[in-house]
């Protein structure tokens, strides 16, 4: 082992996440209609797959762009050979333009300011190796994405910092709350570089308010950090409020051409608003000429295939198409949450109000033996091996709580989405009593929630004693 390297042997990836456990299961018995029934069912993969048929239908509309073709001649030699990593000038600014539509062209963006990534993950990372040091910070608010724990720190030597958000106010963002996490990296002797959100959330599926977003912007420019919003789900916001993205408040506040424009960062992905992770597309877009030139010369080690930039290119500037597959995908979206939320309610089960996403923040608090993540663990376990279905516990989104978990809905069929339902009813009914009303489980799971807002109450205020001596 000697001869290896450190980064080789250390245990830091995250990979032993139950996050990523439930996936192994899955890949070993996976769900299929026909040749094999009673798998598990994925429901730990935040995908969408509701409108692939639009895609196609625009690909079988347009052979000639399919098949690397311009006006009927081919440019298969032209695209298979060298490109500059800076990326193609139609595809830049057809995804920027992509991107003002989501947010209703209320921001616009400058193709000078954005680095191309091969997908989101490589985005965060890069933006980490241009803005902190090994052993320097990041604060993130919980529940967050399991992924950042690779993304921002395997490789980089990043600390993550949770900024700890509760139930109490459906997750959002505190100043008490951010204060609290930056005094214990300071506490820690480490030195914060900034705070990283994921808008509109993943696991929670919510937009974040303007007065979260305000609060962040007061945050940074009182400590002299970096801000990167993560909105790579900005366009799956399916319903109200609508999206705000952290450029427009900074529209809003006259904050252009300032410090504190340079010092905000925003990551971006084609993986979820147009259900493309294969295609490996994301971006960096930043106001910092510096991190914007330094980011660029590392994107030549997670490059955009020239192939992919044409064809996306092509389908992104029709602004036809984008408006209508736009419009389309929320309403699709929109239905399968609704689909996935009657079923849980049937079980006995409810989830945090949300209005983006492909997924939904679940709350078995009701159905856990005991108030701990030891509990949170037996459930998630007899649920992926009893109940086969594949759904990622809180801990590994390192929720506070332990009951919550994040279960998607836009990966499969509504027959699988279904059936998963009626497997989660039978196994409530199971462990619940089949004599006990769906009234009763209502109750019980409204007494949970106020047991919890005593106990976070409590807590509140013995943290704060512990602070005082």
């Amino acid at each position: 082992m000697g001869l290896l390297s450190r980064k080789v042997t250390c245990n830091s990836h995250g990979q032993d996440s139950s996050y990523f456990l439930g996936w192994l299961e899955y890949e070993k018995n996976p769900y299929d209609e026909v040749k094999n029934p009673r798998g598990i069912i994925q429901m730990g993969l935040a995908e969408n797959q509701l409108s692939f048929d639009l895609l196609e239908s625009w690909l079988d509309k347009n052979p000639d762009v399919a098949g690397f073709k311009r006006d009927g001649q081919s440019i298969f030699k032209e695209l298979a050979l060298f490109q500059d990593y800076h990326g193609f000038p139609a595809f830049k600014k057809a995804l920027l333009d992509f991107m003002a539509e989501i947010r209703g062209n209320k921001v616009t963006f400058d193709p000078n300011r954005i680095v191309l990534t091969a997908g989101a993950t490589s985005a965060n990372e890069t933006l980490m190796f241009c803005l902190a040091e090994q052993g320097d910070a990041f604060l993130l608010p919980t529940p967050y994405y399991p992924g950042f724990d690779r993304d921002l720190r395997w490789r980089t030597g990043v600390e993550i910092v949770p900024i700890k958000c509760t139930s109490s106010n459906r997750f959002k963002i505190t100043a008490s709350a951010l204060e609290d996490a930056y005094q214990r990296a300071q506490r820690k002797n480490l030195r914060v570089k900034g705070v990283l959100v994921t808008n509109p959330s993943n696991p929670l599926g919510t937009t974040m308010t303007r007065e979260e977003l305000d609060l962040l912007v007061n945050f940074i420019t009182d400590k002299e950090i970096h801000l990167i919003s993560d909105e790579i789900y900005s366009g799956t916001v399916f319903s109200s409020p609508a999206f705000v993205s952290i450029m427009e408040v900074l529209k809003d506040q006259n904050l252009e051409k300032t410090e504190i424009w340079e010092r905000v960062h925003i990551v971006y992905s084609l993986s979820k608003d147009l259900g493309l992770p294969g295609f490996r597309v994301g971006a960096i877009y930043s106001n910092d000429p510096i991190v914007v030139a330094a980011a660029t010369k590392m994107s030549s080690f997670g490059l955009v295939s020239s192939q992919t930039q044409y064809l996306l290119s092509a389908i992104l500037s029709d602004k036809k198409f984008t408006k209508e597959y736009i419009a389309k995908n929320h309403k699709r979206l929109r239905k399968r949450r609704s689909m996935l939320v009657a079923g849980l309610e049937k079980a006995g089960i409810d989830c945090l109000e949300s209005n983006a996403g492909l997924f939904c923040w679940v709350d078995m608090r009701h159905l856990l033996s005991s108030d701990t993540f030891e509990a949170e663990m037996e459930l998630w376990k007899r649920i992926v091996y009893d109940v086969k279905l594949n759904i990622s516990p809180g801990s590994s989104c390192h929720c506070t709580e332990p009951g919550w978990f994040r279960v998607c809905f836009a990966n499969m069929s509504e027959d699988t989405l279904k059936l998963a339902m009626q497997r989660l009813k039978s196994f409530v009914g199971s462990i619940t009593g089949h004599d006990r009303s769906h009234q009763e489980l209502k109750n019980s799971r409204r007494k949970f929630r106020s047991k919890w807002v005593f106990r976070l109450s409590f807590q509140s205020f013995h943290d704060r004693e512990q602070d005082e001596r």
